[in-house]
């Protein structure tokens, strides 16, 4: 039974925990799947590389009342598809031979194959040649997160994608329904209506993005409502085949009602894999969310396992995972002098359209938690650029700490909001308040960063 000084699970960001100063441990690293983990593979990467075509294919929506005519004149999808995953693939496949062959790698085993726990430090792995189990001092776990799928009567007959296979599809569909509406689904919903596909998205809430501040989601649901066809507030009684594709029997507001596309997509969240590594063989205990609970150094209940990413945090971000990575990194080569995790002001994005981003409180859990705060809000038609693009729906919305000027949380809907919520965050992140933000600094005009300095300018603060 081969015994390593460190075993990593996922090639993830678990995959960049390896550098030079591991060079004297003996390490394995266990994939069931491709190398480069969710993100490169199925996620944020190659979702992004279909948006951003799909924003170009979506611009003559825009461009009439600008003067500019424009048209689509086709979307060559297997194209997009081929140039996408011709580089995907690629990194993969070389990450792969790079642990594999790079002499860097000479004190490293890798085990491809589905890794199980069969004991308190021992993992079990699935070969091509049949089971090998394994030991270690320590462990590191990164073995992420895979598609929900509910419990819909039907569902397990009828064909059904979800966003680890949608993006191989041959052809684009005709009509497309989209069970979910979270990111997942607001980004696909996205893509396929600006490719000229049907869409319908099935919402068991009474709004889209339901998480996100109650003024964005209101505002991209009316949005999004525009552009394809938007049912709320459904509950799914069952999935069934039709002659043409799939159906979804629901059950609405104004009654039984049924939506059919060629294509269903289902996008109603992820699950992390502790269930298939069976964590708690080892010991290893977990949330009800089934996330493997970890402590703010990113240890788990068992002396020497540590866990990260996608399959401890609720935040499930590539940004967190690569954070706890380096947190991992450090306390595995420094153990007596841990660091710890800063999960204080976690942002994220959804690229949609229009483009959401937020970090900190929205207003509605400020007033759960009963946190004293004043908001302003401030239009991108409010400054000179939004002018510029005659945008009259996107806006950002700040909360402070009414005393101290203190950012509590910033939500942006409209173009590039991940990009100008990058300076709220550093100014959450290093304590600067909303009035030595706005005017410690020069703000560049007509640039879209104005929309920040007016919405701080804006918030009811002493001065």
């Amino acid at each position: 039974m081969p015994h390593y000084d460190l075993v990593i699970v996922g090639t993830g960001s678990g995959n960049s925990i390896l550098d030079r100063r591991f060079a004297d441990h003996k390490v394995a690293i266990v994939e069931k799947g491709v190398f480069g983990g969710t993100c490169l593979n199925v996620g944020c990467i190659p979702t992004k590389m279909f948006v951003h075509p799909a924003d170009l294919a979506a611009t003559p929506e825009h461009s009439a009342r600008l003067g500019v005519d424009t048209e689509l004149r086709g979307v060559r999808w297997r194209e997009i598809r081929d140039r996408i995953f011709g580089r995907i693939d690629t990194i993969a496949e070389g990450g792969r031979r790079y642990r594999h062959e790079h002499d860097d790698n000479a004190g490293v085993t890798v085990y491809e194959g589905h890794g199980r726990f069969t004991g308190h430090k021992e993992l079990t792995v699935e070969l091509a040649d049949g089971p090998e189990t394994v030991t270690a001092d320590e462990f590191v776990l990164a073995a992420g997160g895979r598609a929900d799928i509910p419990d819909v009567p039907g569902l397990d007959e009828v064909d059904h994608h979800t966003s680890d296979t949608v993006m191989r599809l041959d052809e684009l569909p005709e009509r497309a329904v989209i069970l979910g509406s979270g990111f997942i689904g607001a980004e696909f919903a996205h893509v396929f209506a600006s490719f000229g596909v049907d869409v319908t998205v099935v919402a068991r809430s009474g709004a889209l993005l339901r998480s996100e501040d109650d003024d964005i989601s209101g505002r991209f649901t009316e949005l999004a409502s525009r552009r394809y066809d938007v049912r709320l507030s459904r509950r799914v009684l069952r999935a069934r085949r039709t002659a043409t594709g799939t159906a979804l029997d629901l059950e609405g507001p104004a009654g039984p009602e049924t939506v059919e596309g060629d294509l269903l997509l289902v996008a109603t969240g992820r699950r992390p894999n502790s269930d298939l590594l069976d964590v708690g063989a080892t010991g290893v205990s977990t949330l009800p969310s089934g996330h493997v609970a970890v402590d703010g150094h990113q240890r788990t209940n068992v002396d020497g396992i540590y866990a990260l990413g996608d399959l401890s945090s609720p935040h499930e971000l590539k940004h967190v995972a690569n954070h706890e990575a380096r947190v991992v990194q450090h306390n595995l080569l420094h153990p007596d002098e841990p660091v710890a995790a800063d999960h204080r002001f976690v942002p994220h994005a959804v690229f949609t359209a229009p483009q959401i981003a937020s970090v900190g409180l929205t207003e509605r859990d400020a007033a759960a938690r009963g946190v004293p705060y004043v908001t302003a809000t401030q239009g991108y038609g409010g400054i000179a650029y939004g002018w510029a693009m005659e945008d009259e729906h996107s806006f950002a919305k700040l909360l402070a700490d009414p005393e101290t000027g203190a950012l509590l949380g910033a939500h942006i809907l409209g173009p590039q909001a991940p990009t100008l919520l990058q300076p709220l965050i550093q100014a959450m992140s290093f304590g600067i308040d909303a009035r030595s933000m706005a005017r410690g600094q020069y703000w560049i005009h007509p640039a879209m960063p104005e929309l920040i300095e007016n919405a701080l300018y804006a918030l009811p603060l002493d001065d």
